[in-house]
């Protein structure tokens, strides 16, 4: 009974900071001509409920595609046409056809961030609480700081409460977050289920669908593919092509219809560089001009190829070892996509958050200092290191996480054996991680004073986003190399217990 009533009191603080962050500015505000994501929002309410199925994704006079045009999978469309019946009621002028174009209150402002804050209340947060009630081997204390320690990540507050990006993340999140609930409590057809509607929901998550599909086919040939593992396999490939097909359906009416919801859901067009993120491509594109060098489709290849290669060792080794530890990090990993292809996604860190609380709490530091240039766009400083703050503390206070630095609690240790092995005196890693963290700390705060409070040159009217963008990936690179370290290892040390016992 306690639990459940703490829980509640987490839950309650999670609402609050939410809520108090949408108090606060939001993307385009008072910026004609195209406002922006908040904007976007809007817009598709209005597309949504005024034009016909077949004209939501193509070019018009009612529909003009280079001012926010639909680019998102078929659930997005559906949940924007739900949105815009209740504002519809509200107010038709909020979605009125054409002539709503940037329409701006305080009355549909509300109603905007109330969208939000129900999508987290019924998918996001309901699937937090809930992983974190299932993880094991942890107290119910730990349980509960866990569940505050993600509902406080100011990454996901600040993108859709504060910047409200033009997809609301917590639907696709929390369906994803179902899904990995469900594959690992083997409720493999439900979770496969909820994975599906988090693509169709939002196209990124096809960055996680590897590990997925790697995760339950592992499971497949563990039952045996001639057995029990075939019936799986047909049942989970079934419920695939369902789901696929329900979301569907209204664009399965014509071939032209299908391709062009396609080419606006995956824009190749727009390359590596549309905007100034923390992956490799923007980062060293400052020393190589990579953008001048190599033509677009070449860039498209080599990014696809780095992002697979650089999956690919986890993904085996989760097929041929199948584990629900395993799944977690092979999750983590896809944060390569930050390094090689064209976007960023931080939230799996979250999963681990209990497991490797220092890194984990590290990570998530680092991936919100990423997104200072936009924030500081938004006018979103305050509400940004207010949360980073009471993140931070939630972490130490919850995980005492400067205590978690030994080579056991960064689960470093079987590497440091390995190593030892060659090079006895390899004993200083703990201490050099411990150093490194306060490094990119001392970085981070110092670049964001200087953001704050100096202007640029002249001549270098983004020299503080692209310092941003720099030290981000520099420290995405560290994690990439820690991650793929404690995922490969870990096998190893399973073996070696295995041989002991």
């Amino acid at each position: 009974m306690e639990k459940w009533y703490l829980m509640t009191i987490v839950v309650l603080i999670g609402l609050t900071v939410r809520w108090t962050v949408s108090l606060n500015s939001y993307s385009g505000a008072g910026k004609p001509p195209m406002f922006g994501d908040y904007e976007a929002q809007r817009h598709w309410q209005e597309i949504t409920f005024n034009l016909p199925v077949k004209q939501w994704y193509f070019n018009s006079s009612d529909n003009n595609l280079q001012y926010w045009g639909l680019d998102y999978p078929p659930l997005t469309a559906y949940h924007s046409l739900l949105c815009a019946y209740v504002a519809k009621f509200i107010n038709p002028d909020w979605i009125a056809l054409h002539t709503s174009r940037g329409y701006e209150s305080q009355a549909h402002k509300l109603f905007m961030r109330t969208t939000v804050l129900i999508a987290d209340l019924l998918i996001y947060i309901p699937a937090v609480v809930l992983y974190c009630c299932c993880l094991k081997d942890i107290s119910t204390k730990k349980k509960i700081a866990n569940a505050l320690c993600i509902l406080l990540y100011p990454g996901l507050i600040l993108i859709d409460y504060g910047h409200f990006q033009n997809i609301y993340n917590s639907v696709s999140l929390g369906f994803a977050l179902w899904g990995v609930l469900g594959v690992s409590c083997d409720w493999d057809l439900l979770g496969s289920l909820a994975f599906c509607l988090a693509i169709n929901y939002k196209q990124m998550e096809l960055y996680h669908s590897l590990p997925f599909f790697c995760f339950l086919l592992g499971k497949c040939f563990k039952k045996g593919l001639k057995g029990k593992g075939f019936v799986l396999l047909v049942k989970l490939a079934c419920t695939v092509v369902a789901s696929f097909v329900l979301c569907w359906l209204p664009f399965f009416t014509e071939r032209e219809q299908t391709l062009q919801v396609l080419r606006r859901l995956f824009p190749v067009d727009r390359g590596l560089f549309e905007d100034k993120v923390a992956n490799i491509w923007c980062s060293f594109n400052v020393f190589l001009k990579i953008r001048d060098i190599l033509p677009r489709h070449i860039q498209l290849i080599m990014s696809f190829c780095f992002t697979f290669l650089s999956l690919l060792p986890a993904c085996i080794k989760l097929t041929l070892q199948p584990s629900s530890k395993g799944f977690r990090l092979t999750l983590l990993k896809l944060y390569s996509v930050i390094l090689f292809f064209f976007l960023y996604h931080f939230r799996p860190v979250c999963l681990v958050l209990s497991e490797i609380p220092f890194m984990s709490t590290w990570f998530l530091l680092v991936s919100t200092f990423s997104l200072l240039p936009l924030l500081l766009k938004d006018e979103l400083l305050m509400p940004s290191v207010v949360t980073t703050m009471a993140f931070f503390i939630a972490c130490v206070t919850s995980f005492s996480i400067f205590e978690k630095t030994s080579e056991e609690e960064l689960q470093l240790k079987s590497f440091s054996i390995s190593v030892r092995k060659y090079l006895p005196c390899f004993t200083f890693l703990s201490r050099m991680i411990q150093y490194l963290f306060l490094i990119s700390v001392i970085t981070m705060v110092l670049l964001t004073l200087m953001t704050v409070t100096l202007d640029p040159p002249q001549k270098l009217p983004d020299l503080f986003s692209v310092l941003v963008c720099f030290v981000s990936c520099l420290n995405f690179l560290f994690f990439l190399v820690y991650f793929n370290i404690i995922i490969m290892w870990d096998s190893k040390s399973g073996r070696n217990q295995k041989k002991i016992s």
